[in-house]
């Protein structure tokens, strides 16, 4: 009888590990296909937790796709005729790509200069004294300029103007250049549409001066400007311009540009 009930004894436990079994494998196959697929978990960082192992980031990027497509290339910046300097371009690059300044050719003349007049303007900022040029000019508030001369209002708005103030624009290794770049400068105090034609260049001392007409519509002014080393940190910049509704004082011009010297 023992005999028996231990064989009955170890029929009842491979019944019930086989009932055990078939209630812990799945009824079927497709119920873990069915299931969300996540990836591993990635290692934890040691900043803070593990990312989230969502089924959107799951799927790694294969190594064979294609590498992502370079975007197009741009369009070349070219220099513009505004104060601004294009990428990659130089102030001189710039300046030769202004169609308002033309290019200035050995057939510019020189032109005699009058003798200094004995009455200065003083500009200690920088280091320059200017022609104080007689009636109908006077002084005037300089800002933003450090010296301002000016002749009397026309019924048109404009009129002359004479003014002296550090170089506004970059240095040149060579004053021609810098005063050619100071010339282009020139023309925002001029009227919308302006555009110059060369009358005189040449060598002063110390520097460099420019005499040319200005045009916009069916006036013109004309103007000059001196670029002078005073030796102070940047050079001095002398700048008239007289419209046509003055003419009288056009040649106030040439005691300008023959009156500029270093102070001392």
């Amino acid at each position: 009888m023992r005999v028996v009930y231990r064989g009955l004894a170890a029929i009842g436990l491979v019944v019930a590990a086989a009932a055990t079994l078939v209630a812990v494998l799945p009824s079927g196959p497709d119920e873990v296909a069915a299931g969300p697929v996540t990836a591993p978990p990635a290692a934890p960082s040691s900043s803070g937790p593990a990312p989230s192992t969502a089924a959107s980031s799951s799927v790694e990027p294969s190594s064979e796709a294609p590498p992502s497509a370079s975007p197009p290339p741009t369009a070349e910046a070219t220099p513009s005729p505004s104060l601004s300097l294009a990428p990659g371009y130089t102030a001189m690059e710039a300046l030769y790509a202004d169609p308002r300044v033309p290019k200035l050719t050995g057939r510019i003349k020189r032109m005699s200069l009058a003798s200094p007049t004995r009455k200065l303007v003083k500009d200690e900022r920088i280091g320059l004294a200017v022609p104080n040029l007689s009636k109908p000019w006077k002084s005037y508030g300089a800002a933003p300029f450090t010296t301002k001369q000016v002749l009397p209002k026309t019924r048109a708005g404009v009129r002359g103007m004479f003014v002296t103030c550090p170089l506004p624009i970059m240095r040149q290794k060579s004053p021609r250049n810098t005063a050619l770049l100071a010339a282009r400068w020139t023309l925002n105090h001029h009227p919308k549409g302006s555009r110059i034609t060369w009358i005189a260049s040449q060598p002063v001392k110390h520097g460099w001066m420019l005499v040319y007409r200005v045009k916009y519509g069916k006036h013109q002014s004309r103007a000059a400007v001196v670029v002078m080393d005073g030796g102070m940190s940047k050079p001095g910049l002398a700048f008239v311009t007289v419209p046509d509704s003055q003419r009288k004082q056009w040649r106030d011009i040439g005691r300008v540009v023959a009156g500029v010297r270093v102070l001392g």
